[in-house]
């Protein structure tokens, strides 16, 4: 029986209850003393309620007693216990020798199988024992003073393994301070899928759904609709476009819209690590593989995507090594850490893209042939921005918008968004865009900053497009066939010359300072091509 005494505040009353209950020769299990209050778990054959009161009368001050569910250390631990057992991933409380001191419901996942004829253990069972009775291969020896990562391995199910001490401070009379001693260690098991949710969450936390990309141009509007039908086909998927077309912006619909939504996004650009790096990255690698290799292994990304998808940007610059890696994992979807010697299955989707044209690399002999069968299953072709041109205006706002809450937000003000006049627009179309859409956003982005306020006009476009001007496209190579003699192949490269350079340099006098040549040959050579 539990319950709980109330008094008044007065000194020596709890020892004269507890007097009481020791002259009754009744088994005290525990007690707990708050001010005013006095809980106590008792247990006796015929012990009544009434007869505690009875017994308690004589002390003054007793102001009523009652029957508890639980004492206030219970009630915590069970609101503890509660808390620890809405949590989805394992976590053991283990003391400083290894013994079990608590387990949440999720650690039933960690279970060990016992043999038919024995009775089957609830992890109840487990509370102290020893750490490797309940799993084998971790036991007091891993558990250190500082905290802790490493790669394990439970029924086949790969988790990272967190172990965080427990750090305990005791005071010393004698010596006037504190000292800290670790009293245990709180296991924490991340599951492959857990922390692949979480890196995909931090490499991007934005929306990117098919709503998400701007454009209303016939092109890009069949670029959506065919890309929303393949979300639904759970098949390899091969982008391709020039750099800065949005190809992972793409990739990242693709994810969003299908029935993978949930599991993690994870990419990376295969030309941005060396041939061995980005082996580890991939397949992961297991303990000892090489020198500096974490204890227990390292996931790669493969295995931290499961269920979900895995983006390999630029795929065109993977090594010969690593591209016949990459069709032996991609033909049963089975693969081995580095080092490893263990068979692994994993349940991801692939889309991989480039800005090359991998059909001329397959005839160079630089990119493997049946790997791009594999990864071009579905194939989408994203247009550059000059064949979009349509869509100009609204990419045009949208990032000005943008531009403008940032300068606003590091500037602590409030200045209005500026506006594009239709000069300015029409410089923006006329001009070739090589670095296309990031090209164009990091363009306005810098005129936006430089604006004092006011429409953005031709001008200030002028300022930022100046410096871009020495990388515009002069259009397609000349037509060797078609020349029928210089003048006409001067002419031709001049019209193309200044058909794109005049909406960057609208007068002739600028225009002549760009090209070093006098204004009055711009304004001839104008005339002569009918360019206005």
């Amino acid at each position: 029986m539990r319950v709980v005494i109330e008094s008044s505040d007065r000194i020596g009353i709890s020892q004269e209850i507890l007097a009481i209950f020791a002259k009754q020769a009744w088994n005290l299990k525990a007690v707990e003393i708050i001010s005013c209050f006095t809980y106590v778990h008792v247990e006796y054959a015929a012990l009544t309620l009434s007869s505690i009161r009875e017994c308690l009368a004589s002390v003054a001050g007793v102001k009523s007693v009652e029957i508890i569910n639980l004492l206030p250390s219970e009630q915590r631990e069970s609101h503890l216990q509660a808390l620890l057992d809405k949590m989805p991933e394992p976590i053991i409380d283990v003391d400083n020798n290894g013994l079990i001191l608590a387990m949440n419901k999720a650690s039933n996942k960690l279970k060990p199988s016992t043999a038919s004829i024995e009775p089957e253990l609830t992890i109840t069972d487990y509370l102290g024992k020893p750490i490797d009775a309940f799993l084998g291969q971790i036991n007091k020896v891993i558990l250190s003073n500082a905290a802790t990562s490493q790669a394990v391995t439970i029924k086949g199910k790969a988790y990272i393994l967190d172990i965080s001490p427990v750090v305990s401070s005791h005071s010393s009379t004698l010596a006037q301070n504190k000292t800290e001693q670790v009293s245990g260690s709180v296991l924490l098991f991340r599951s492959m899928n857990t922390l692949g949710r979480q890196i995909s969450l931090m490499q991007s936390h934005q929306d990117h759904s098919f709503d998400s990309i701007i454009g209303e141009s016939k092109s890009i509007s069949l670029i959506k609709a065919q890309s929303q039908r393949f979300a639904e086909l759970d098949l390899p998927v091969l982008i391709s476009g020039e750099t800065g077309t949005g190809k992972e912006l793409i990739a990242r619909a693709l994810h969003q819209a299908s029935s993978r939504s949930k599991a993690p996004f994870l990419a990376i650009n295969c030309s941005a690590l060396p041939e061995h790096l980005l082996e580890s990255e991939l397949f992961g690698y297991a303990g000892g593989a090489f020198t500096g290799a974490q204890k227990g292994g390292k996931p790669g990304l493969i295995e931290l995507a499961e269920g979900g998808c895995l983006f390999l940007d630029e795929i065109a610059e993977m090594s010969p090594y690593l591209q016949a890696k990459l069709l032996r994992f991609l033909q049963d979807l089975t693969y081995r850490r580095v080092g490893g010697t263990k068979e692994l299955l994993a349940n991801i989707r692939i889309v991989s893209a480039s800005h090359q044209d991998l059909a001329k690399l397959i005839s160079q002999k630089t990119f493997r042939e049946d790997l791009y069968y594999r990864l071009n299953v579905l194939s989408i072709d994203l247009p550059p921005l000059r064949e979009r041109m349509a869509d100009m205006n609204l990419l045009a706002n949208l990032f000005i918008e943008n531009a403008a809450k940032q300068v606003n937000n590091s500037q602590q003000a409030d200045i209005p968004k500026p506006k594009l006049t239709a000069q300015a627009l029409s410089l923006l179309q006329g001009f070739a865009w090589p670095g296309n859409i990031r090209q164009l956003q990091n363009v306005l982005f810098s005129v936006v900053a430089l604006n004092s306020g006011g429409d953005i006009c031709a001008e200030d476009l002028l300022q930022v497009l100046n410096k871009h001007a020495g990388n515009q496209q002069l259009g397609s190579d000349i037509d060797i066939q078609a020349i029928k003699d210089w003048s006409s192949a001067q002419a031709e490269f001049e019209t193309k010359l200044l058909t794109q350079l005049h909406p960057l340099f609208p007068t002739t006098r600028k225009l002549a300072e760009r090209l070093s040549v006098s204004h009055n040959k711009i304004a001839m050579k104008l005339r002569e091509h009918d360019i206005k």
